[in-house]
């Protein structure tokens, strides 16, 4: 794929005066139209060729110029940053990417891209073609070390800034490549923002006094994001090894390891799973371990750190509700070969996490903490806390000694 695609919001129509840009870099007529950054861009590539001076946004606007000399200077100005976003960057999504309002950018093969804006999908005036998108993808993964082709049409990764990317290709992807950007806040979400009363102040006491605690919830509906606002409450001083799929987290301690799981190579070889993570962060003396999310075998060994010494750990987990995170989490148990009654396998589990909140995203798009159920030492729940706020306080013992009790006067009043 030749890094040649045209982005969305160019100089609409074709340009009167085409430039050929013959072998001698010269201009004169073509036959074909092009827009006028496709044409500017394809004179830059034979000027970097050449080598040109210290100063590419000159040269840009002087290649501008020279092929439409009757251009505004507003006009001229928007080519020369389109331009410059094809050579150092992501061209036409920049500015996409640059939005603060927006939390993804989704290329869908040909045509328009769509972004989330505050939790709702809105399709913009960027627009597309499946070269440009091909292009985009090979930009984004390249520098990762990552490959893409139609022997391993599937990547997901991370980007530097933190961001979660993930592109498909055919033959996966029926319509042509697809590109996926979530960017990864700058901030962290304000707990009471999104629970409903007397919700934060539980979680935040429920961290403190060590609490095994797993977010519930379906895809995009914010469970990564509370498990970022939940974590900014651990005490700053103790050692915490986060372990993911793709790094989201960003915790504010100050003894802090994130680990990352690793594919495998080309090869078919090299992969370093979740649970091989889970399992190496158990020798790492860890005084609390968190897991992005677990989908399988590993929760046998997340279990495992939290009822040995490693209370207060935190996961998240696709499910839609307290009940449903929990009989997810037993048959995770069983893939992962604890081989036990039933009864007993959920006292097991019992014994191990504490707390089931469950968040959603709502029609509005916004996304909320929608309850909180304590677990039970027959593997049911007692309900805390729902979408009007906190009815009932834990029964269960703190974990942490010394802990104070959880205080009656954030429960909502009756």
């Amino acid at each position: 794929m030749r890094p040649d695609g045209r982005g969305g919001g160019s100089r609409p129509g074709p340009v009167a005066s085409v430039v050929d840009l013959g072998d001698e870099g010269s201009p004169g007529t073509s036959t074909s139209v092009e827009s006028l950054d496709d044409l500017v861009h394809r004179h830059l590539l034979r000027e970097v060729g050449a080598g040109v001076d210290g100063d590419p946004r000159g040269s840009v606007k002087r290649l501008v110029r020279s092929v439409d000399p009757l251009i505004g200077e507003a006009e001229a100005e928007a080519v020369v940053a389109r331009v410059l976003a094809r050579v150092d960057g992501l061209g036409p999504l920049e500015p996409l990417l640059a939005d603060p309002g927006v939390s993804e950018v989704m290329a869908n093969g040909a045509g328009p891209v769509w972004v989330e804006r505050s939790g709702r999908l809105v399709v913009t005036d960027v627009v597309l073609d499946e070269r440009t998108v091909g292009h985009l993808i090979e930009r984004v993964i390249a520098p990762l070390g990552l490959r893409i082709d139609r022997s391993s049409p599937l990547v997901d990764a991370r980007l530097p800034d933190g961001s979660r990317v993930n592109a498909v290709i055919p033959p996966l992807a029926i319509d042509g490549p697809c590109l996926t950007i979530r960017r990864f806040a700058a901030r962290p979400v304000d707990l009471d923002a999104v629970s409903p009363p007397g919700v934060a102040p539980l979680l935040r006491w429920a961290v403190g006094a060590r609490a095994n605690i797993v977010i519930s919830g379906g895809a995009g509906s914010g469970k990564t994001t509370l498990l970022n606002a939940l974590a900014g409450a651990i005490p700053r001083g103790e050692r915490v090894v986060t372990i993911e799929d793709a790094a989201e987290l960003r915790l504010p301690g100050d003894h802090v390891v994130r680990l990352e799981s690793r594919p495998d190579n080309a090869e078919g070889v090299g992969a370093v799973t979740i649970r091989d993570l889970v399992r190496n962060a158990l020798r790492m003396r860890p005084d609390r371990i968190i897991v992005g999310e677990v989908r399988g075998a590993e929760v046998a060994d997340m279990v495992q750190a939290m009822t040995t010494g490693h209370e207060g750990s935190l996961s998240t987990c696709h499910a839609n509700s307290a009940s449903d995170a929990l009989r997810r989490l037993e048959l995770m148990l069983l893939l992962g070969g604890l081989d036990l009654p039933l009864g007993a396998l959920r006292e097991h589990l019992a014994g191990a996490v504490d707390l089931v909140v469950a968040v959603a995203r709502r029609p509005d798009g916004s996304r909320r903490v929608m309850g909180v159920e304590e677990v039970v030492g027959d593997g049911g729940t007692r309900h805390l806390a729902g979408p009007d706020g906190l009815v009932a306080l834990p029964e269960r013992p703190v974990r942490a000694s010394g802990a104070p009790p959880a205080n009656p006067h954030w429960l909502v009043p009756a």
